[in-house]
């Protein structure tokens, strides 16, 4: 068998034939994603013995999840807008094709992965005025009406509510909450980079203060949290999702088999 990689012609603004003539030349099997193909199906019935996906962080993790429910290696081509896992495991964000020497080189690297539910995520779960910035931006790139997001996000970012929520029986009242796998490197205005990703916990991040100039952070294996609803509106690795309450968010430590290019990436 060979490696199977599944590349998201829509992600980013990458160059999809260039990415798949070059896996070609390796000798990788791919298929392009079409509009209403089954991501998580495509990377089970994939005959290899590695599976890769190129595409944002939220395709990868899907396709991480099959990786590890087959119990097989897992190669990240960075081809999304952001790429944070990317980045966070040393890859160069800007170079997709550099990235598909994992196949070849085989460069084993054991990784964490978070769970919201049964939900896997690589980089973070959010809640509040973020989750709902991301399902409004989705709602109107549906509609494809440019100027309906740029109302969503004025709208969003007028929003002083605080979510109302439990995190293991205690509340917490916060605009944004952050559920990371790993811990980030965080400034007042952004989410950083982490130096780890095979520590075995998940941290938990909520801005303190009117101002919001500091963080509060909490550290476990394990968290509960509760909305005191049916469903909470989140973003899973910066994808639109809607979770049952309450969820439980688990640690899976090194559960992940990445592959990595053997030369380091400067």
């Amino acid at each position: 068998m060979a490696g199977f990689l599944i590349v998201n012609p829509r992600s980013g603004d990458g160059d999809a034939a260039r990415l798949l003539a070059a896996a070609h030349e390796l000798g990788i099997e791919t298929h392009k994603l079409r509009d209403g193909d089954d991501l998580p199906a495509i990377a089970r019935r994939a005959a290899a013995d590695a599976l890769g996906m190129a595409g944002g962080d939220g395709s990868l993790a899907a396709v991480a999840d099959v990786a590890i429910e087959r119990d097989l290696p897992f190669v990240c081509v960075p081809f999304g807008t952001r790429n944070h896992f990317a980045r966070d495991v040393g890859l160069a964000r800007d170079d997709p094709v550099a990235a598909l020497a994992a196949f070849v080189d085989r460069r084993e690297r054991r990784v964490d992965v978070g769970r919201a539910g049964d939900r896997l995520f690589l980089n973070n779960v959010s809640l509040g005025v973020y989750a709902r910035l991301v399902h409004r931006r989705e709602h109107h790139r549906r509609r494809s009406n440019a100027f309906a997001r740029l109302r969503a996000l004025a709208i969003v970012a007028a929003d002083r509510h605080a979510a109302r929520l439990t995190v293991d029986g205690r509340p917490l009242h916060a605009r944004v909450v952050l559920i990371s796998n790993n811990r980030y490197e965080l400034t007042v205005l952004s989410v950083g980079e982490r130096e780890r990703l095979d520590e075995g916990r998940l941290h938990l991040y909520a801005p303190l203060g009117v101002l919001r100039s500091s963080w509060e952070e909490q550290s476990a294996e394990r968290f509960t949290l509760d909305a005191g609803g049916a469903t909470v509106r989140a973003a899973v690795d910066g994808e639109p999702a809607v979770l049952e309450t309450p969820v439980e968010f688990r640690i899976e430590p090194r559960a992940l088999r990445l592959l990595l290019p053997r030369d380091p990436v400067v």
